[in-house]
């Protein structure tokens, strides 16, 4: 441990974004899982444990089941956690003691619209072993509604989490059944990196050269297929890291439009997979970068991607649900819709005998 901290501190010296020590063969505390309800809960004066909001999840998708929602559960917003495995929950100080190690397991649950047991039902659900994926896929979804309220369905929303296999279907579930919006929000806050970022960036930048239509319909399709046509817009933050650095730089770099939110992470210098150790040590040298190639000069490394309109989310402000950032981006795309130069409709049969 001591050695992988002198190499770490060495490494460091190179002033790289990506480059790693981590410790191969340590002695690890067990873990406990802790099962979780995809709920905010409070405690009643009563002793007893209130369901204040139900996080709604995807059913259809299993790492997105939010329990309390599932078929037969019925539970609602109000209501009473009165007892789990049959101990009443006013007999604790913490609810969660008795969901220690429920993680995944079949846990039942009494639930009562009253602060007492008499009468309560009883259903068994799978705790979660986790809440963090529900909590942020409901950020999605309400970021959405909100782009789509405020500007009554002109502007489409895409949130990108990294640039690997999770970013790329995100991308893709989000922006292909958006190519009638009027304008677009990519929303690179938080992303991961990865390597996508060029994928992404060629989808956003095409252009229509070349328009078509077929009999009975009066859909227009445009070549290359999957153009969106109308003014882009993306949000950055300090945590826009590695290729969620560069996906803001080639945004700019390609004219897609403005960047709003702060200067992002600053680490473009990439990795090599590790050498092996004899002891699992993972070490991750600095291997490529990229440069400009109309200045000749690097790029990001040590400073990141600037945005062109600077808004700092205030954290009360966030915490309480207003999304600072994400407002200026939607008023700065509907100043834009009016410049859209929107595709021209079918043309009127052409009279051939002329």
């Amino acid at each position: 441990m001591d050695l992988n901290y002198v190499i770490g501190e060495m490494i460091g010296e190179l002033n790289c974004g990506h480059a790693y020590i981590n410790p191969g063969e340590l002695e690890r505390a067990k873990r406990v899982s802790l099962g979780l309800l995809g709920a905010e809960i409070s405690r009643d004066k009563s002793g007893f444990f209130r369901l204040e909001k139900i996080l709604p999840g995807a059913s259809w998708n299993e790492k997105l089941r939010s329990p309390l929602t599932e078929p037969g559960i019925e539970a609602k917003e109000g209501e009473f956690i009165v007892a789990i495995d049959g101990v009443a929950t006013n007999t604790v100080k913490d609810m969660y003691a008795l969901l220690v190690g429920k993680a995944n397991v079949p846990t039942e649950i009494t639930l009562n619209t009253k602060p007492q047991l008499q009468g309560g039902r009883k259903v068994v659900i799978n705790p979660l072993a986790e809440e963090y994926s529900l909590y942020h896929y409901n950020w999605i979804q309400e970021n959405i509604r909100k782009v789509d309220e405020a500007t009554q369905g002109r502007v489409g929303h895409i949130y990108i989490p990294d640039m690997g296999v999770d970013g790329l279907n995100e991308f893709s579930r989000y922006f292909y059944p958006q190519l009638d919006k009027e304008g677009l929000i990519i929303d690179d806050r938080a992303n991961g990196g990865g390597n996508v970022s060029p994928m992404i960036l060629e989808r956003l930048a095409r252009e229509p050269y070349r328009l078509t239509m077929r009999r009975g319909s009066t859909m227009i399709g445009t070549v290359p297929n999957g153009t969106q046509v109308g003014p882009k817009v993306a949000l950055i933050n300090k945590y826009s890291a590695s290729d969620g650095d560069l996906f803001p730089w080639g945004f700019r770099a390609l004219g897609l439009g403005k960047l709003i939110g702060a200067r992002t992470w600053g680490g473009v210098v990439g990795i090599s997979a590790s050498l092996p150790f004899i002891d699992g040590t993972d070490m991750r040298v600095p291997f490529f970068t990229s440069y400009d190639p109309k200045t000749g000069d690097w790029i990001i490394e040590n400073y990141g991607v600037a945005p062109d309109i600077h808004v700092d989310n205030d954290p009360v402000k966030e915490w309480n649900g207003e999304d600072e950032q994400l407002n200026r981006a939607i008023e700065e795309v509907m100043k834009d819709l009016p410049n859209r130069k929107a595709l021209p409709g079918i043309p009127a049969p052409r009279n051939w005998s002329k």
